[in-house]
C-alpha cells in the first residue's frame, strides 16, 4: 500500500494529516472524569499532567517553571533566553510588550535582536537552576544544539535533573565543514541525566535520535502560533502524521533495543485542549505547550507570546504574537474553565475526553479510534 498522490509529473508526495484534520471516535464505554490518571513518568520523574512547558521567555521564568512544578507539570527554562542573559530582565520583558502591536514588523524584530545580544552568563545559568531546585520540583533547562558544547558543563554542575536539547530540526547526523558538530550519542553517553531531544518529524529522523540514547524526542519544529517556519524556509510537517510516524519509530526501537522505551513529546501547534487531547491520541506521551501557557496571567510575556525563532540575529522565522491572558496558569490548567474555545482547564478537557472515550490512562488513550474528518471550520 502506498500513501503517495501525484503533485506533477515529476514529484511524488506523501499526504498527511494536521491535528485539524483528524477526530477522536467515542468507544461503547464511558468513564467517570474522576477516576481517569493523567499521570506520566519519565525516567525517575514522575509527573501529575503529561505536561512541559516550552522553553520560552514569554511563557516560562524561574518562578513560573516553579508554580508548574507544583501543580504537576514539568517546567523548562529557556537557559539562552533573558533570564540567563540579565540579572533583571524585567526592564527587557517590559521593552518587549511595549513593542508596537504589529505582527511581521521589522522594527519589532530588530529591536527584539538587539535585547538578545546580551551575552549569556554562565553564572546566571547557576542561580536560576539552583533557584528552581531550591523550591523542590524538578529541574529542567534547554539549550540549543549550538550552545550544548558550550554550556553544559555549567547546567549539568548547576544540578539539573533532565537536561533538553530543542531546535527547529536536531538529527543525529549533522554534519559541518567548519566546525566538530555535536555528537549526541556520545554526548548523551556521558551524561548522568536523562536527555530529551528534538524537534524531528519522521520516522527515520526520530528512530536515529532513539539510538543516541534519548530519554525523549520532540515531535514538530516547535514554535507553533509563533513560528514562521513554513514560511521562511518552506519546511513544515502536520503533526498528525508526524506524531504517528514517530510513535512508529518508538514501537520499532523498542523491538530492536530489546524493550527501552522512547517518550514521544509533540512540540508545536498545540494551543487548544483539543488538540492536547488528538496529540496523545496519536501516538505522543506528552506534550510540550508555549502559548496555551502563555496566556496565564503569571507568564512572563503578559499576554505576548515569542520563541527563540523571533530573534535570530540572520534568519528570523517568527513573529511576537499577542495570545492574550484567560486566567491564572491553575485555571488554565484544571479550570473552573470560563472560556468555550479550548484555553482554559486543558486537563479538565484531557481527562473528560479519555472518560467519553472509556479510557482510564493515557498509554490505552493512544489506542483509541480516530477518523480522518478534513477541518471544516467548526
Amino acid at each position: 500500500m502506498t500513501y503517495e498522490i501525484e503533485i506533477g509529473r515529476g514529484k511524488r508526495g506523501r499526504r498527511a494529516y494536521s491535528l485539524d484534520d483528524i477526530a477522536i471516535v467515542p468507544n461503547r464505554r464511558t468513564r467517570d472524569p474522576k477516576d481517569v490518571s493523567v499521570a506520566w513518568q519519565i525516567d525517575a520523574y514522575k509527573f501529575d499532567m503529561p505536561v512541559i512547558a516550552a522553553p520560552m521567555d514569554s511563557a516560562m521564568s524561574p518562578e513560573t517553571v516553579i508554580a508548574l512544578g507544583r501543580l504537576g507539570g514539568l517546567g523548562v527554562l529557556d537557559l539562552e533566553g533573558l533570564w540567563t542573559r540579565y540579572e533583571d530582565p524585567q526592564a527587557v520583558l517590559d521593552q518587549i510588550g511595549a513593542l508596537q502591536d504589529e505582527t511581521n514588523s521589522p522594527a519589532v524584530t530588530r529591536r527584539m535582536q538587539e535585547l538578545y545580544r546580551a551575552p549569556i552568563q554562565p553564572e546566571l545559568i547557576t542561580s536560576r537552576l539552583a533557584e528552581i531546585r531550591a523550591a523542590g520540583v524538578t529541574v529542567a533547562g534547554s539549550l540549543t544544539p549550538q550552545r550544548t558544547q558550550e554550556h553544559y558543563k555549567t547546567v549539568v554542575a548547576a544540578g539539573v535533573d533532565i537536561f533538553v536539547i530543542r531546535g527547529t530540526t536536531v538529527s543525529a547526523e549533522h554534519v559541518s565543514k567548519d566546525h566538530e558538530p555535536l555528537n549526541l550519542k556520545q554526548f548523551i553517553y556521558e551524561l548522568d541525566v536523562p536527555v530529551i531531544v528534538g524537534g524531528a518529524a519522521g520516522y527515520t529522523p526520530a528512530l536515529h535520535l532513539m539510538r543516541t540514547g534519548a530519554a525523549g524526542v520532540l515531535v514538530g519544529f516547535g514554535g507553533g502560533a509563533t513560528s514562521t517556519t513554513r514560511r521562511a524556509l518552506g519546511i513544515h510537517s502536520p503533526m498528525a502524521s508526524a506524531i504517528s510516524d514517530v510513535a512508529a519509530a518508538r514501537r520499532d526501537y523498542m523491538d530492536e533495543s530489546g524493550g527501552r522505551y522512547v517518550h514521544v513529546i509533540a512540540d508545536g501547534g498545540m494551543g487548544s485542549s483539543g488538540d492536547i487531547v488528538k496529540a496523545i491520541a496519536m501516538g505522543a506521551d506528552a506534550v510540550m505547550l508555549g502559548s496555551a501557557l502563555a496566556r496565564a496571567t503569571e507568564a512572563p510575556g503578559k499576554g505576548w507570546h515569542w520563541g527563540q525563532e523571533a530573534h535570530h540575529l540572520e534568519l528570523p522565522r517568527g513573529d511576537r504574537v499577542n495570545v492574550g491572558t484567560v486566567g491564572a496558569l491553575e485555571e488554565v490548567l484544571f479550570g473552573p474553565g470560563h472560556h468555550t474555545n479550548g484555553t482554559s482547564n486543558l486537563i479538565g478537557a484531557l481527562r473528560r475526553s479519555m472518560a467519553t472515550t472509556g479510557y482510564s490512562d493515557l498509554k490505552e488513550f493512544q489506542r483509541v479510534d480516530v477518523v480522518v474528518s478534513p477541518y471544516a471550520g467548526n
